[in-house]
Order: C-alpha cells, then sequence, then structure tokens
C-alpha cells in the first residue's frame, strides 16, 4: 500500500525538507489589496515581511479551494493508495474542512484527514512524524495512531508585540480580556479546543519569553523533547534560546522555524514561540 503524507503551507517545512521526505503541500494564500500570492510558492517569508512594511493595511489570508484540493488529491490518486493529510487548525482555518469535503468527492484514494488543532512547525512534527512512519510502511491507521499519542503531549506557546492583528483579524478567541487598555501586554497565547487563547498576561516581552521557556524547561529535566523555536522575522532571538536552552539540555533535539506569510499576517513582525513534544 503506497501512502502519501501531505499538509499545507503553514506547517512550514522548507522546501528542501518536503522534496528529500516525499512530502506534498497544499499552500494556503496571503493577499495585499488585489493581489493574492500562494505562501511557499509565489512569495517568500523574506519577501513577505519587507512587503507588508510597505503596506497601507494589512493583508488578508485565504484557505486553497476545494477545486484546487480535489485536482491535488486526483493527483496523488495515480500514484498512491491512500494520503494522511495533516493540517492547521479547523478552529482558525477551513483548510482541514476542505481536504475533507474534497476527499469524499475524490475516488481512486483513501483520505486520512488529521486535525493538528495547531499550526506551525508544531503541526510540522506531525508531518514529519508521519512522513518517517509512511517509508516504514506504516498503515494510515497506525500513522494516525501515533499522530494521537504525539497530540497527548505536544505543547505550544507563543508571545506577540502586538495584539491588534489577531485582534483584527478575528483569530484571538476571549480578545475581550485582552483589548482595550491590555493591547499593551505581552500575553502568552496558546491554542485551546482549536482556537488561540491567552494562558497568562505579562507585562514585558522579556517576562512572556521567560515564562515560556520556563514551562519548556521544567519537561526538558526528566525526558527527551523535540523542540522547535519560531519567529516572525526574529531569527537571532529565536537562535539564541535554542542554543542556550540546548547548552542545558543537549539530550533533546531543538530546531529553528519561522511564521510564514499566512500565519506572520496574524502575529504581526517579532512574535516568538516554542513548540515541543516528548520524544
Amino acid at each position: 500500500m503506497r501512502i502519501a503524507v501531505m499538509t499545507d503551507s503553514t506547517a512550514y517545512i522548507p522546501k528542501n525538507i518536503r522534496e528529500d521526505k516525499d512530502i506534498h503541500m497544499v499552500p494556503l494564500s496571503v493577499v495585499f489589496g488585489d493581489d493574492s500570492y500562494q505562501e511557499e510558492i509565489d512569495i517568500t517569508t523574506e519577501e513577505f515581511y519587507q512587503k507588508i512594511k510597505d503596506a497601507k493595511e494589512l493583508p488578508t489570508t485565504s484557505q486553497p479551494s476545494i477545486g484546487y484540493v480535489t485536482e491535488k488529491l486526483e493527483e496523488l490518486a495515480k500514484d498512491y493508495d491512500a494520503v494522511v493529510s495533516i493540517h492547521l487548525s479547523s478552529g482558525i482555518s477551513g483548510t482541514y474542512q476542505a481536504i475533507v469535503s474534497a476527499g469524499d468527492m475524490v475516488e481512486g484514494i483513501d483520505v486520512y484527514a488529521f486535525d493538528s488543532e495547531i499550526s506551525c512547525m508544531a503541526q510540522g512534527f506531525y508531518v514529519l512524524e508521519a512522513a518517517e512512519l509512511a517509508k516504514q510502511d506504516k498503515t494510515p491507521e497506525e500513522i494516525i495512531q501515533r499522530l494521537d499519542q504525539i497530540k497527548a503531549s505536544i505543547k505550544a506557546y507563543f508571545m506577540v508585540d502586538d495584539l491588534t492583528n489577531l485582534h483584527r483579524g478575528g483569530r484571538l478567541n476571549g480578545a475581550q480580556a485582552l483589548v482595550g487598555s491590555l493591547l499593551q501586554v505581552k500575553p502568552v497565547l496558546h491554542f485551546v479546543d482549536k482556537v488561540i487563547v491567552p494562558f497568562e498576561k505579562i507585562r514585558t516581552r522579556k517576562k512572556a519569553l521567560n515564562r515560556i521557556i520556563g514551562m519548556l524547561e521544567e519537561d526538558a529535566k526528566d525526558r527527551k523533547l523535540k523542540v522547535a523555536f519560531i519567529h516572525a522575522n526574529a531569527e537571532e532571538a529565536a537562535n539564541e534560546l535554542k542554543d542556550d536552552f540546548l547548552k542545558k539540555y543537549p539530550q533533546s533535539e531543538a530546531t529553528l522555524s519561522y511564521f510564514g506569510p499566512v500565519i506572520g499576517t496574524h502575529l504581526g513582525e517579532g512574535a516568538i514561540g516554542v513548540c515541543w513534544y516528548t520524544v
């Protein structure tokens, strides 16, 4: 049984890694005025952060159409019997549901859609694990079972410099508690029940990052973790956090990742996130 692994662009797995691990991808898009760009295809992350600085209005984002997804699945059906398709949280995007709907319409391939209930490299962790298991000839059911095991231990926290983008884009649940005068705080955010909610309200960027790192290090004391440090055009800061962590906990694995155009639109430049799970 030949199994394909597919995800969307918000996993932010670099193209060379996708190609090496035979990971297929459907892109979301970022829209500046009348111009739409498929992220990871039409616009790079570096180009996006430069473009958003010059933009008069905040761009919008859009999910792949069911038609696009259907074509992608029909293409995969020529070479594969099944696809495990892993996507960003259904609580912030309709991408997962588009996969489910398209899967019901396409014949010749069994579609196993998986809602990561999260995004970015936390989502990417699931994808990379699925790709490895597919190479080991695991069944789709076995792959989904392993992804559910990861879901039980995965954690992800992030902070933004300015909540305005999240609030305006409607991606921050419970925003009533944070708007107005509280927009000046640096809250630690996370996903609960598929949506973004405040974890803790903290007054400064440094304290917010220290709070996240403190939770990470608490878990790293007695177990091996896979960790990703994620940044929105703040590579130096994220890399420093990664290097400091690995000095203390060399038994764990840590990588650097990024918030690309679609997620960067909502988080804003300067956002930092950390996600991890137990190996």
